[in-house]
């Protein structure tokens, strides 16, 4: 069953009656809403004065129910995940620690080239220039060591927006993609947890304060797809360069977004499981193909 992402904006206290989501308004007592837990993936809190009882936590983390927490910019900061989302957990992380140097390097080189095949094709798909990536998809070398990714990230950007320069902060569309990636970035934690990986022990990215480095390895091939939803909410007539409720409304769509994956169309969150089952049985010895989705 597709999980339901869910987005808290107001004033709240949050609990848990009969294994769902209550939704009340503190002042008033008024219910808000009632959502069934075992329906619910994503939990997003976005407002300073929302409270959760424990027991609500408790059953979230039983249900592999991803609790994200926005700042003060109305930005995903923190992540709330179960220690274990899988029965074989321990077995899992074990092949993933005891990788071997070659396999990892291979591994990287099939993110970075269905990266640059997703861009490539999101171009195509808006009828912009496109054919460079397809040298610079053809040129990753193992492990990436020319670092091609980054090559084609400079010529990609230039197509896509105009007079844009990728930023962590700034102004529109810097804005939506930051809040897009964040929330993907969330999403992969979560299916990665739920396949009995961990989150922190990388393909690529290793840096000793970052919790999620293989989510930031496998959302990569994923970010296409924030890109052309960002791109359609800049090329909407009612869009503001504001990060406001109907642009977050809009990329919260992400999660049931249509995506291709082994010749199948697939709910993203769908292919995200998919994406990092196969990840496990390369872990695993099994195989040493990573399953990625393509655009079309």
């Amino acid at each position: 069953m597709l999980k339901r992402t869910i987005y808290i904006g107001n004033l709240s206290y949050l609990k848990v009656k009969d294994n769902q989501l209550y939704i009340e308004e503190p002042l008033s007592k008024e219910i808000k809403g009632v959502i069934p837990i075992e329906d619910i993936g994503f939990l997003i809190l976005d407002h300073p004065q929302i409270t959760l009882s424990n027991p609500l936590i408790v059953m979230m983390q039983q249900y592999n129910v991803a609790i994200i927490s926005c700042d003060e910019s109305h930005l995903p900061l923190g992540l709330m995940l179960p220690i274990s989302g899988h029965v074989e957990h321990s077995e899992r992380l074990k092949h993933q620690i005891a990788i071997s140097e070659p396999l990892r390097k291979q591994l990287w080189k099939q993110t970075v080239e269905s990266k640059i095949f997703q861009q490539k094709e999101l171009l195509r798909k808006l009828k912009l220039p496109h054919d460079t990536l397809s040298k610079y998809m053809n040129d990753v070398k193992s492990g990436d060591s020319t670092n091609m990714e980054g090559i084609a990230a400079q010529y990609y950007w230039s197509q896509l927006f105009d007079n844009f320069l990728r930023e962590r902060k700034g102004e529109a569309p810097n804005n939506f993609l930051n809040f897009g990636y964040a929330i993907l970035r969330s999403m992969v934690a979560r299916a990665l947890v739920c396949s009995g990986l961990h989150p922190t022990i990388g393909i690529f990215h290793r840096n000793k304060y970052n919790a999620y480095c293989l989510a930031d390895d496998i959302m990569e091939p994923y970010r296409p797809y924030v890109d052309e939803m960002v791109w359609e909410w800049m090329a909407n007539p009612i869009a503001t360069h504001e990060l406001d409720k109907n642009a977050k409304s809009h990329l919260l769509q992400l999660a049931t977004r249509d995506v291709y994956i082994n010749g199948l169309q697939r709910p993203l969150m769908t292919a995200l499981s998919i994406t990092t089952s196969s990840l496990c049985r390369c872990y695993m010895g099994v195989s040493r193909v990573i399953h990625y989705p393509i655009f079309r």
